[in-house]
């Protein structure tokens, strides 16, 4: 692709997204969620390939059905209340579909069906797009009308969510169609507590970020497409697998790395709602996913003895990627933790 039409592509991404999170109007919202998404279909059908065509098709599809949902909505909330002011969604009928429609751009079970299949049949750099930045708009407007969302519904979708994300993720061998499945499981963590606590949410999706985008990094790094690709990883960079290996832990919630403080903190609130039963099966979907991050990192790390001399090479192209940003923000996805008591203040 022309580098100039790259940068306008990719400048229109975030435009759209800053669009849709500084309006307090609900056709600008929408606006700035269309631009967004016309915005990231040619960087989703760049490879001209079969499998890249028909993943911009289904994206495309289910975006602009919830683009819709989202309009049909505000136009019925404008309608009986006379406004069109974001804050002031009062119509019943207009918040569930407002809610479900926001869900089906996030990719929340029972509408995640798209995001495994996207994410499949792009690149490694338009998955990491779509699974971190395209987050931002959907979720800053479910912030903005927390107060008139129905808790029942999303505590549900939460719940199927983190479910869902940790049986899809089992039998799975390509990794994005995995980090697709990660990213369900810790969307149903947000989901969950939105209503009670947003804040958390907020931190939540931040360290969901910070975890996420060297995750797809060291996967491009390694030009690992599937977890067969995941054996060589050690003969590549021995220092950023053994750090991949901590990272997994991480995004599996494990102490004493950064990502166990949204669980920790997701939990305690919901236990002090009185939510016991919702706080106990959240706990234990957690486990289904540890279980995939935990196969990830041993094949990663723990199947290739660390003797480069007597490592098998693959036949491939090494990506020329910078590792400082990915050991920056690796490091911030492991030693996080103990600045908890200061962001509960």
């Amino acid at each position: 692709m022309n580098p100039i039409m790259h940068s306008l592509i990719l400048s229109s991404v975030a435009t759209g997204t800053i669009i849709t999170m500084s309006s307090f109007h609900w056709l600008l919202a929408w606006i700035g969620l269309e631009l967004n998404t016309l915005a990231i279909i040619p960087i989703i059908a760049k490879q001209h390939h079969p499998r890249a065509t028909e993943a911009t098709t289904k994206y495309f599809l289910t975006q602009a059905a919830a683009s819709a949902m989202i309009l049909f909505a505000s136009t019925t909330n404008a309608w009986t209340t006379g406004t069109w002011d974001i804050s002031q969604l009062t119509n019943q009928p207009a918040c569930v579909m407002l809610t479900l429609a926001l869900t089906m751009k996030l990719g929340l079970a029972p509408l995640h069906f798209w995001l495994p299949e996207v994410l499949q049949g792009t690149s490694l750099k338009a998955a990491l797009i779509i699974a971190t930045w395209q987050k931002l708009a959907p979720t800053a407007l479910l912030f903005m009308t927390h107060d008139s969302i129905n808790p029942t519904i999303l505590l549900t979708m939460g719940i199927m969510s983190t479910l869902t994300g940790g049986w899809g993720g089992l039998n799975q061998t390509q990794t994005r169609k995995i980090m697709a499945f990660s990213s369900i499981a810790h969307l149903g963590w947000m989901a969950s507590i939105l209503t009670l606590n947003p804040n958390i949410m907020l931190l939540n999706l931040t360290l969901y970020i910070i975890m996420t985008t060297p995750m797809f990094m060291m996967l491009m790094f390694t030009s690992s497409k599937t977890i067969k690709d995941l054996t060589t990883a050690w003969s590549i960079s021995p220092q950023m697998t053994a750090l991949m290996l901590m990272l997994l832990m991480s995004l599996g919630g494990l102490p004493p790395m950064t990502g166990f403080m949204p669980k920790w903190l997701i939990l305690q609130e919901m236990t002090t709602h009185t939510l016991t039963t919702t706080t106990v099966m959240l706990a234990l979907s957690a486990l289904l996913s540890l279980f995939f991050y935990l196969r990830l990192s041993y094949i990663s790390a723990l199947t290739t003895f660390p003797m480069t001399t007597k490592t098998t090479y693959k036949w491939r192209f090494q990506p020329k990627l910078m590792t400082t940003p990915m050991a920056i923000t690796i490091s911030l996805s492991l030693l996080l933790l103990p600045m908890t008591p200061i962001l509960l203040l």
